[in-house]
């Protein structure tokens, strides 16, 4: 099959269009006709050599896709038919013409939405369902901040949000701002400005309390900041270290505040955490695409051939929502 292959870690450049091994599909796999990719920022620092596929993954860059069943394994072939339209979460092997998808990770595209549209939700929307509500338990009514608003995942945590929170605080470039209120953001804050104004920002949005639940794409040179911004038995949930992986932590304000501050990855997590979060959202997260409620956030879609391009852009800073790939 086709598919990009890094010969060794590098810049953009390192992206060819070459062949590799069709994947091998196990009793409870499918083998999926890739015909669109997102692409994510775990797949630049893949790129890069810093972030290698866990064990048993493909090394092929690329986390979701969308496209056509192939064929299904033994022990799940009345689930799924060949010739279905899925999107899934993968380990690592969206770049391809075909991949292997544990058949507890792919979903079903809503109606209405194209190959392009459908990669650019699970990695997005299933990292934001995860943090907000089974990890952050983000409950009606509380104040929540979402970091890095206007990316890919970001975009996601707006529209998951609108509705729940009663204050839903966006930090962005501020070019990006009108993007971050449309997808269901009450206020926002520009990037710049967090360190400053983090805290007294969100206290005036929220009556006088701090943050109940801080959603952290952004890393070490925030964690001063949303420690103070938190309200009482706040809780901090970072996904990335864009910023840097070391900072000062407060311990006072930690105990005082009761603050919980948890780490969360969802590449690590185990084939049964997976499948327990895809069921959940396919649930209760999926027909909200249909109803209108949610969409997924397409910036711009590159031929396979042109991921290197892809990478670029997203390095450069000026995207709003996601990155596709189109096989």
């Amino acid at each position: 099959m086709r598919a990009i292959v890094v010969r060794a870690p590098g810049g953009p450049e390192v992206l060819e269009l070459g062949e590799a091994p069709d994947p091998v599909v196990g009793e409870t796999d499918l083998l999926v006709r890739v015909r669109a990719a997102g692409v994510n920022r775990a797949d630049l620092l893949q790129r890069l050599g810093r972030y290698p596929a866990p064990p048993g993954e493909s090394p092929i860059l690329g986390l979701e896709i969308a496209g056509e069943v192939e064929r299904s394994g033994a022990a799940v072939a009345g689930s799924f038919a060949p010739g279905d339209r899925v999107m899934a979460l993968l380990g690592g092997g969206g770049y391809a013409e075909l991949a292997r998808v544990p058949a507890a990770q792919a979903m079903r595209i809503p109606r209405g939405l194209d190959f392009a549209q459908a990669a650019a939700i699970p990695e997005a929307f299933l990292t934001s369902w995860l943090n907000l509500f089974l990890i952050g338990h983000l409950s009606a009514g509380e104040a929540v901040v979402v970091h890095a608003g206007a990316s890919g995942v970001g975009t996601a945590a707006l529209q998951v949000c609108r509705g729940v929170a009663r204050v839903v605080f966006a930090t962005a470039s501020q070019r990006k701002h009108e993007a971050c209120l449309s997808l269901g953001a009450t206020h926002v804050l520009r990037r710049e400005d967090v360190h400053l104004r983090l805290k007294d920002s969100v206290q005036q949005a929220a009556g006088g309390q701090g943050a109940d639940l801080i959603f952290d794409l952004v890393g070490g040179a925030y964690l001063e900041a949303n420690v103070a911004a938190l309200a009482r038995d706040g809780r901090l949930v970072c996904i990335s270290t864009l910023s840097g992986s070391k900072a000062t932590l407060d311990l006072g304000a930690v105990l005082y505040k009761r603050l919980s501050i948890v780490g969360s990855t969802l590449r690590s997590r185990n084939a049964e955490e997976k499948a327990k979060l895809v069921a959940d959202f396919t649930a209760r997260g999926l027909p909200r695409f249909e109803s209108g409620e949610l969409r997924p956030v397409l910036a711009a879609t590159f031929p396979l051939a042109d991921a290197a391009q892809a990478h670029r852009r997203m390095e450069s800073d000026d995207v709003v929502g996601k990155l596709v790939l189109l096989v």
